[in-house]
């Protein structure tokens, strides 16, 4: 029998909206360095059955409501204990895209369900229903992208299903991407328009493209930078961007402004900035990048630049 949101889920529901709030302007940040946000376990927070899942999970939001945009509404960093998991609940205002960086796990889009192993991303689109349960013996390291199709909504209807002994696909039904070094290529224009000069020691994936969603949300990017080297600088007129280093070490420089950041940093990258990534470390400098366009508007007038891997 299908449940509204229970109680565990709106204790849930509760602290995404403490942690989801609006980022502060521009005129009041105190530089760069103090956007960067390190990923601190010591900083999650414990919740039980998460949308009716099994067991409980820790987590964090990073990035809040408004970092990089309006349609931005959060990136969650977290930890999903072995038998834990989120149970298979529906967004109907809001995109997600969960990522684990590492172990395996059970990925249920509509209902139906396969085993990948990390580290993978999986696409939720408005309207679809999902749910991750961590059937491997050790825990998972999590991470949620949410983009909203109408600036500042948010929604969740759970099923009270934690997904625990389904059946499982042999081959995934859904959209994801497996965050395999050895796929990312020589970079191209990373949905700009023509590439500048590209530096060979960078190179750039598209995971996924703007057709993928149903909202403003326009691409994820998997980005590699060789040491010594350097992105082009980006101007981000239309689409603004969230940064996750995945791994190594360098240098982000914003607006004009340098600031170091290093493995588990999120950076938020606005609209209507600039930005270039260095590496000044000894080993690849691993980035995990979503845009997200101004409005839908923007978006869809801009689709066959934002098309371009």
């Amino acid at each position: 029998m299908i449940r509204m949101v229970s109680v565990p889920s709106a204790l849930l529901l509760a602290a995404l909206a403490a942690v989801v709030t609006p980022a502060r302007p521009a005129a009041l940040q105190e530089g760069l360095a103090s956007r960067i946000v390190a990923t601190d376990p010591g900083a999650y927070r414990q919740l039980k059955a998460v949308h009716a899942g099994a067991g409980g999970m820790a987590f964090a939001g990073l990035l809040n409501r408004g970092a990089i945009g309006p349609h931005f509404n959060f990136l969650h960093r977290g930890e999903i204990p072995a038998g834990s998991g989120i149970g298979h609940h529906f967004h109907n205002m809001v995109e997600e895209m969960f990522v684990i960086l590492d172990g395996e796990a059970q990925f249920t889009i509509n209902g139906r369900t396969a085993q990948l192993k990390g580290p993978v991303a999986v696409v939720c689109r408005a309207g679809d229903s999902h749910a991750i349960l961590n059937t491997g013996d050790s825990t998972l390291q999590w991470m949620n992208f949410q983009v909203a199709t109408v600036v500042g909504a948010g929604d969740a209807f759970d099923l009270g299903d934690d997904r625990v002994g389904v059946a499982v696909d042999r081959v995934p039904t859904f959209m994801h991407r497996e965050l395999d070094p050895s796929l990312v290529r020589p970079a191209g224009g990373r949905g700009r328009g023509a590439a500048p000069a590209a530096d060979p020691g960078v190179r750039s994936r598209r995971l996924f493209g703007p057709t993928v969603f149903r909202s403003p949300w326009a691409y994820v990017d998997h980005v590699i930078v060789e040491p010594g080297a350097s992105t082009p600088e980006a101007t981000h007129d239309h689409v603004g961007e969230a940064y996750y280093v995945l791994a190594g070490s360098g240098t982000v420089t914003i607006a004009g402004e340098t600031a170091p950041i290093a493995r588990w940093n999120a950076i938020p990258v606005r609209l209507d900035e600039t930005s270039r990534f260095t590496n000044t470390g000894t080993e690849p400098l691993e980035l995990l990048v979503v845009g997200v366009a101004r409005d839908m508007e923007t978006k869809l007038a801009n689709l066959q630049e934002l098309n371009r891997p």
